[in-house]
């Protein structure tokens, strides 16, 4: 009873750590008797915990003793398996190595000890009292569909893809994808194929074939590098400077826009290797996927929908998700 007259005199404030690819958003929420009294958040340049951000929690949490820190797993290592029976988790993941948590008593997600100890001593300065899955998420946001639909679910992130397949509650498939881990792995394979396809130019190049004193000649023709300057310069200096710079911003806009196209179709192509997984690893009890639905944290391009559509005939549904919000709702109900 005391403990309930305490704690109706405090507010609430839950903190909530999204860690993305070159930076990191604190969210916070300030409550009163179930009611968000206030709310904040800020994107710091880091992604790890540093004096500024450490400051900005510290802003919050100092005045009451009932605070909640949370933050949302990113580690390569964590993933889901349609199984809470330890006798069969062996056949998915090593247990040994991992620690898992159960959901509805048919499916688990699970992750890295080592990891996990790693992520807590990294934010010891304020604690961490919640490190939730990217599964619990998912499962979360879709639970309406999840309960009654069979299909695929994806949650993408800044740098991550984490992607399940249910049927009406009963996970039958899940895995958690690091897009930049993948795209390195890619690239060194092209790199080798283009190694490979140099060193056989190279060797069709005959040296004998090759008249060096006729090449010298024709470099003769050119006359003297000099009566080059003779040519009439630009009158319009300033002109010039405009189209150089209207040329450069051509380029940028032309590169972002590859970079978008690029990323869509990467965690297109690992879509569809998953499902590819799904159907033919014998572990999995597969199902033909006709429905995607993905909730999209980052706002990803249409590209991504059409590729799916297109190429898979698959039928994709996007929902736009507020993450750092999502983990919020998360905590309060785990208090």
């Amino acid at each position: 009873m005391i403990s309930k007259l305490i704690e109706a005199i405090y507010t609430k404030v839950f903190v909530n750590i999204i860690v993305n690819r070159s930076s990191t958003n604190v969210y916070i929420e300030v409550c009163s008797r179930n009611n968000v009294d206030q709310s904040d958040e800020k994107e710091f340049e880091s992604i790890s915990m540093n004096e500024k951000m450490h400051d900005f929690i510290y802003s919050y949490t100092q005045d009451t003793p009932y605070f909640y820190i949370s933050i949302l797993d990113t580690s390569q290592s964590q993933g889901a398996i349609p199984t809470c029976e330890k006798s069969q988790m062996s056949k998915f993941y090593d247990a040994d190595t991992s620690t898992y948590i159960c959901n509805s008593n048919n499916w688990a997600h699970y992750s890295s000890k080592y990891d996990l100890e790693l992520l807590k001593n990294s934010y010891k300065d304020v604690g961490i009292d919640f490190i939730f899955s990217s599964f619990s998420v998912l499962s979360s946001f879709f639970k309406d569909k999840i309960d009654s639909t069979m299909a695929m679910y994806i949650l993408v992130e800044d740098n991550y893809i984490s992607l399940s397949v249910f049927d009406n509650s009963k996970l039958l498939f899940a895995k958690h994808l690091d897009m930049e881990y993948e795209d390195e792995s890619s690239l060194l394979i092209d790199e080798e194929e283009e190694d490979e396809e140099d060193f056989d130019l190279g060797e069709s190049v005959n040296l004998d074939d090759l008249d060096v004193d006729d090449d010298m000649d024709s470099l003769d023709d050119l006359g003297d590098i000099e009566d080059l300057g003779n040519i009439e310069e630009m009158t319009d200096f300033e002109e010039e400077g405009e189209i150089s710079d209207i040329s450069s911003e051509e380029d940028d806009t032309s590169s972002l826009e590859t970079e978008g196209f690029n990323e869509d179709y990467q965690r297109y192509s690992l879509i569809q290797n998953a499902i590819n997984t799904f159907y033919k690893d014998p572990k999995y009890e597969s199902k033909f996927i006709e429905t995607v639905y993905i909730a999209d944290s980052i706002g990803v391009s249409s590209d991504l929908k059409t590729y799916l559509e297109e190429d898979m005939f698959l039928s994709v549904y996007i929902r736009q998700l507020d993450l750092s919000s999502e983990i919020c709702e998360l905590a309060k109900e785990e208090v």
